[in-house]
């Protein structure tokens, strides 16, 4: 529903990824290979569970499955599995609107005021809004009302949440651009719930899924609706997978039906028969084919155009009718060729996961189309990760004038980077080939030459990854995240510009209207709308203002100049004499000697600051014996060769943390809420540091001494600790990665969790070591 693709990777437990058995009679060669190939996505997208149908004239050619819920593995996916299938609901809410178009009830032309007298949002261009804008989203509305928009968890009445579209500005004149808009079949809803006089979801339910006999669907989830929905997932930038949320949201009628897929294969059989359902006729021929019909000349992003609900292109030549729904852990695409008289319904567990639904969807009704015709099969690339060597060569910094892209690893594969759009995954093809394959999208559509990369048609050449600016001093204040937890809206600055990365995962960036306000460019998800940042009596910014939807601020981390602190669950001494009383995990194998040294020793750019020897850290209190830092030998060694590499660039290395006898991980581990545990080490396991292979670490300015500002706090149990995090400053962000390739050169890894946290690469060699650092003697 927010959005037709979004990206990044998750890692699900192979547990989950049961093949459900086919359930149709035809198990043909066509259909092996679609589970086939969903089997290969789910394990390679971490797509929990996915369900999948086909559908001619005469019903139901296969379906398939992949998957099982976590909590209650009983629950497989398959026809009956629910789901929650986002703006797929769309095409519900405007059938139901046409059946009242039918009778004479409704006009899709007068203006929407006729049904609505207190509908008044500002409207500059004179063009009165109708029904046939509102659901071919050419209305000219914001995206999202203020008031029970996709971010809203407190789910407003549909009267409450179109009410508040008066406060806002249309964005562009009626009927001149085609914008996707969820507040404009919001108001179709409320239309239809004005009319019929009763509410939305009943209006529904007994004119349109009751006829069409799709007794598993649902606008409001009854508990016979729950009993077969799956827990459901979302995913962030790096890919930390977490539980998404369930409320209902007060624009219902733009995305909040809950349908399994066989429900949907009743739907789209009775498309393919124009309109006969298995109760009978739930619409008239020739107002399917209005529906099916380019409402004006002007196309949507991706040359798309818009019928009446249904988005209308071609498959391989072929009319294509459809829809995709993303909401909160789900991802569908439901589409129909009506002259080959076949279709295809594709759910999935995972939020952003729409791109390999729609390439998954697309197969399908190519393989049945190839059955029906005698022709072979077609082919489905599969990928594999980028090689080392390629990821070398191809990695860095690409500009076009003055737009950049950047192509990175994130741990194990690579991604490229692109102003206004996601970071999607490169992988390689057995050709040798990069192509971009992930949840968000696939595409061959990129090539790599000499010192060049071609995307979308689009040249860059390579280019020096130089020191970037400082931010404007104006705009530090904006900085930050704000929202909630299930929809974070991150400011940050790039490259010049302030930047909103919002919905998770679509970065733009803002146009400065002065006194607070920026505008978004005029493409993607909020086209030209506004977005205005609010102080309070203190001269602090405490909100940001989408077109009325309101972002609260976040406290995040640290203050910044401040050591980030916790409460400990127990008072420190009473840990620390529990502790010192324990005793290190038993351990089998056999272990290299420990040989651990004094890392100052390696480098004369290196400095120590190590916290855990005085109060400046998150336990407020000392527990080393002395400020020292040791690694293993060849872990030291390496270590100074990247600090003498960092002395070319003008940097020194500021060591917070070394090798940490175990019974101060457990005194970590004890204190630390479980909240915060991501980011302490379970002693049950010994942690990498008590091996003397793993240092924290950051840069200082060899000019001045001082250590340089990083995006967050050392320490500190925030996501602003990832490696890749998106939010502060272009300076910030660049020298976190000057730090990381430093590192990685000299074959030490970064802590998911932890930008300052490095491990070298042999530190499964050494055993848990327990000694106090005086106790310590270095071979020689």
């Amino acid at each position: 529903m927010k959005r037709f693709y979004m990206v990044i990777t998750a890692c699900i437990t192979a547990c989950l990824l049961a093949v459900i058995p086919l359930v149709a009679e035809d198990a043909g060669a066509p259909f092996k290979k679609v589970q086939d190939i969903i089997e290969h996505e789910a394990a390679d997208k971490g797509l929990p569970m996915l369900s999948i149908v086909l559908v001619d004239e005469n019903g139901i050619v296969w379906s398939g499955g992949v998957g099982a819920d976590a909590k209650n593995p009983s629950l497989q996916a398959d026809n009956d599995t629910t789901y929650r299938i986002g703006s797929v609901s769309k095409l519900f809410t405007d059938i139901a609107v046409m059946h009242y178009v039918e009778k004479g009830l409704l006009d899709l032309d007068v203006p929407v005021t006729t049904y609505l007298p207190d509908f008044k949002p500002h409207n500059p261009y004179g063009t009165p809004i109708t029904l046939r804008m509102l659901m071919s989203h050419s209305s000219g509305l914001v995206r999202e009302t203020p008031v029970g928009s996709y971010f809203d968890p407190e789910a407003p009445s549909l009267a409450e949440t179109v009410q508040s579209l008066n406060g806002t500005t249309l964005v562009y004149a009626p009927k001149t651009k085609v914008q996707y808009s969820n507040a404009g079949i919001a108001v179709v809803g409320r239309v239809l719930e004005k009319v019929a006089g009763k509410p939305f979801a009943e209006v529904l339910e007994t004119n349109l899924l009751q006829p069409l006999g799709m007794k598993d669907s649902a606008f409001v989830p009854s508990a016979h609706v729950r009993k077969s929905l799956p827990e459901a997932y979302m995913i962030n930038y790096q890919g930390t997978r977490s539980i998404a949320p369930t409320f209902e949201l007060g624009i219902a009628p733009a995305g909040c039906m809950y349908a399994t897929m066989g429900d949907l294969a009743l739907f789209m059989k009775a498309l393919i028969d124009k309109g006969q359902g298995v109760n009978g006729r739930f619409i008239e021929e020739d107002t399917l084919d209005q529906m099916w019909s380019p409402q004006g000349d002007v196309k949507s992003a991706r040359d798309r155009s818009f019928g009446i609900g249904f988005m209308l292109s071609e498959l391989d030549g072929e009319k294509s009718v459809s829809h995709g729904g993303a909401i909160y852990g789900f991802a569908t695409q439901m589409k129909v060729l009506p002259n080959k008289k076949i279709g295809v319904a594709i759910s999935t567990n995972m939020d952003m996961a729409n791109g390999i639904v729609n390439r998954i969807a697309d197969y399908a009704l190519r393989a049945l189309m190839a059955q029906k015709e005698g022709k072979p099969l077609p082919v489905y690339t599969y990928t594999k990760p980028v090689s080392d060597d390629m990821v070398a060569k191809v990695a860095g910094l690409y500009k076009n004038q003055d737009e950049s892209i950047r192509i990175y690893r994130l741990f194990k594969d690579l991604y490229i980077e692109r102003v206004n759009d996601l970071s999607l995954r490169l992988r390689a093809t057995d050709n040798h080939a990069i192509v971009i394959d992930d949840m968000v999208a696939y595409s061959e559509d990129i090539r790599f030459t000499d010192a060049s990369v071609t995307v979308f048609g689009k040249d860059y050449a390579a280019a020096e990854d130089v020191k970037p600016a400082p931010v404007k001093p104006e705009w530090v204040q904006y900085l930050g995240e704000y929202g909630w937890d299930h929809n974070v809206l991150y400011i940050s600055e790039r490259d010049g510009k302030l930047h909103a990365l919002i919905e998770w995962a679509t970065d733009y960036p803002l146009t400065d209207l002065g006194n607070g306000t920026f505008k978004f460019p005029p493409h993607g998800l909020y086209p030209n709308e506004e977005i205005t940042f609010k102080k309070n009596s203190e001269d602090k910014v405490y909100t940001a203002s989408l077109n009325g939807i309101s972002f609260e601020r976040r406290e995040v981390g640290g203050i910044d100049g401040h050591v980030f602190k916790i409460d400990p669950v127990k008072p420190i001494a009473e840990l620390r004499k529990e502790a010192l009383a324990a005793s290190p995990p038993h351990e089998d194998g056999t272990f290299k000697q420990s040989d651990l040294v004094d890392v100052t020793a390696y480098s004369d750019n290196i400095k120590l600051d190590i916290r855990y020897a005085s109060n400046d850290n998150f336990l407020g209190t000392p527990v080393y014996s002395s400020a020292r830092a040791f690694m293993q030998r060849p872990a030291a060694e390496a270590l100074g060769r990247a600090a003498k590499r960092l002395k070319k660039q003008g940097y020194g290395l500021l060591i917070h943390d070394a090798y940490r006898p175990w019974y101060v991980t457990k005194i970590f581990w004890d204190a630390t809420p479980m909240s915060g545990k991501d980011f302490v080490a379970d002693p049950s396991q010994g942690s990498r540091h008590n091996r003397g292979s793993a240092v924290d670490l950051t840069l200082y300015d060899l000019k001045t001494g001082e250590p340089i500002k990083m995006v967050g706090l050392y320490d500190e149990m925030s996501e602003r600790s990832f490696p890749y995090y998106p939010g502060g400053t272009s300076l910030q962000r660049w020298h976190r990665n000057v730090l990381k390739t430093a590192m990685e050169a000299e074959d030490f890894t970064v802590y998911e969790y932890e930008w300052w946290h490095f491990d070298f690469d042999d530190w499964r060699s050494y055993a848990v070591q327990n000694a106090i650092f005086e106790n310590i003697k270095p071979a020689h």
